[in-house]
């Protein structure tokens, strides 16, 4: 946990809860151009990160930088609009403390979402990937340094990080609303800059079929305090090399704008049912 402790995490939890009406049961975590979800929550309470003890700032654009807490779907929920990235300067158990502090406040299942490369080529800009497990490339773990019993076990399993069960339902809803959802493997980097094209050759090699900076940390995290996760991929932009054009950031909020909708409908359903 390195210089966050079981205290630091009381605190910011108990200034939420201070907040807001209800305990959360179920926790979201959006990624760029992903936080419109937080506009279709009901009695909503919202809480700017800069004001929550011991929470990091987040810097990117794309991500508000805000708590929100209400009734979605039926569901009391917490939703960060926006996260923090190792690229940012963060320790990874300081990105992941958020999911600390979502445990603390009840949280039981996780729904974390990202914009990635798509690095399968039978793949497209704008397709959702549900994510079946995940590759860590960042050299980094949440976990390393003195472990506390009390938050989870010092060596977590990990052979099923992202839950069958709640990935089977988020299938069944995709069929359901008649979307192809693709799924495949995650892998994380550090960035900030986007992959050569040799890398990407070199992560399609290892079993990857998307790419991007965030989500392992906080995933590992999860499952390490015995939160039950599902994540899910916007495949943003085809990955470096795939197509002969260059990436930027403007490229994944555009892309992220165009497939709003079908992002809405299956992640509200996935909250009903869950």
């Amino acid at each position: 946990m390195n210089n966050l402790t079981i205290t630091h995490i009381k605190e910011a939890a108990q200034y939420i809860l201070d907040k807001a009406d209800s305990k959360p049961e179920i926790g979201l975590i959006m990624g760029s151009g992903l936080g419109v979800l937080g506009d279709y929550i009901e009695q909503a309470i919202t809480i700017n990160y800069k004001d929550i003890p011991h929470f990091p700032v987040s810097t990117v654009e794309g991500h508000a930088g805000e708590l929100v807490i209400g009734t979605l779907s039926g569901k009391t929920v917490v939703l960060m609009r926006g996260r923090f990235h190792m690229y940012e300067g963060y320790e990874p158990a300081l990105t992941a403390f958020p999911v600390r502090v979502m445990k603390e406040l009840g949280v039981q299942k996780l729904v974390v979402t990202n914009a990635a490369g798509g690095i399968n080529t039978a793949f497209a800009s704008g397709n959702l990937m549900l994510i079946a497990d995940h590759i860590n490339m960042t050299g980094k773990n949440p976990l390393i340094g003195p472990n506390d019993d009390e938050l989870g076990p010092r060596f977590p399993d990990m052979s099923e990080a992202y839950s069958k069960r709640l990935r089977k339902i988020a299938h069944e809803i995709a069929q359901e609303q008649q979307l192809a959802l693709q799924e495949g493997v995650y892998a994380g980097l550090l960035g900030p800059s986007y992959e050569t094209p040799a890398e990407i050759r070199m992560l399609r090699t290892l079993g990857a079929d998307a790419v991007g900076m965030s989500t392992v940390a906080e995933v590992i995290a999860a499952r390490h305090c015995g939160i039950e996760v599902v994540g899910i991929s916007c495949i943003s932009n085809m990955a470096a090399g795939i197509l002969d054009q260059p990436l930027s950031h403007i490229e994944v909020m555009e892309t992220t704008e165009r497939v709003k909708s079908q992002f809405l409908a299956l992640v509200s359903t996935l909250i009903a049912k869950i």
